[in-house]
């Protein structure tokens, strides 16, 4: 009994103490997060899902991409980060998507080709070294919501990749067909990226494809080889794209959006030099 009491004694001391500690860490984490939001400046509303996550959600028989989308299927939707809305139907499927890569590659570009004439009606959400943009599309009963997080590559935009990275459900790395050097800080990107998200789709961009096909077929077939290795490397699907000529931008994003839903992906392998590589 006398050598019972010291160890009750020492175990509820030691208790004690990893119960501070929980503590202290949720209080670092809550700094940490505020700290972040602050580095926007700009306040960012938040819309939460009925839970942490939605439920996987079944579906009816799936359809292809190009023609109307199947309701989702086996999806689990992170509460995601919106940017300048707050959607409060219910049939709202919030999601969040990253865009990572060096400065002056076509980013902006390549996104606002896509969000197309949704771009003059949106509020320009932009932080230094940060550009938030957003999509809604209709998938048979639901809207679509894509927050697109873009990371201009600057100096400071590694500040940001936490919070860019953090729940999105796809990350696109991107690089200029016509720099080898973008295409070499892939790698870079990828490790800081998968830091903070390990579970979204790797999707490789080249962009300036209409400027890539100017090159000598030599230096293509270089360009391109290297590519398609760093896309097996990074487990990723790789396109080459061009935001002047809109060269594979939508179909990137279809292809996303089959990925997280289920559904057919009807496009095929395009590994022929001169034409935009689709590679997965």
């Amino acid at each position: 009994m006398t050598q019972f009491w010291p160890r009750m004694v020492k175990l509820n001391l030691r208790l004690r103490v990893q119960r501070r500690v929980l503590i202290l860490r949720r209080c670092i984490r809550c700094f940490w997060d505020r700290l972040l939001m602050c580095s926007l400046g700009k306040p960012i509303r938040y819309r939460m899902l009925s839970c942490a996550s939605t439920p996987a959600v079944s579906s009816p028989p799936s359809a292809t991409v190009d023609g109307s989308l199947a309701a989702p299927r086996n999806v689990t939707t992170p509460a995601c980060h919106h940017s300048h809305h707050d959607y409060k139907d219910s049939d709202l499927v919030p999601l969040k998507i990253s865009l990572l890569g060096d400065p002056q590659i076509g980013k902006t570009s390549f996104l606002v080709k896509y969000i197309g004439d949704e771009k003059d009606e949106q509020e320009d959400i932009r932080a230094e070294g940060l550009n938030l943009m957003d999509k809604t599309f209709f998938v048979k009963g639901a809207r679509i919501y894509y927050s697109i997080w873009e990371v201009d590559g600057g100096e400071k935009s590694q500040d940001h990749i936490p919070l860019a990275c953090k729940d999105s459900v796809a990350i696109l790395f991107m690089f200029d067909l016509t720099s080898r050097c973008t295409l070499n800080n892939i790698i870079s990107w990828y490790q800081e990226a998968i830091k903070w998200n390990q579970t979204a789709i790797p999707i490789l961009i080249g962009t300036k494809f209409d400027d890539f096909i100017q090159l000598p077929i030599d230096l293509q077939w270089t360009i391109a080889s290297q590519a398609r290795a760093y896309a097996k490397a990074l487990n990723a699907t790789l396109f080459f794209s061009s935001a002047t000529y809109n060269i594979n931008v939508n179909k990137i994003f279809k292809f996303i959006t089959a990925k997280l839903f289920d559904l057919p992906w009807t496009v095929e392998r395009n590994l022929t030099i001169g034409e935009p590589i689709i590679d997965f």
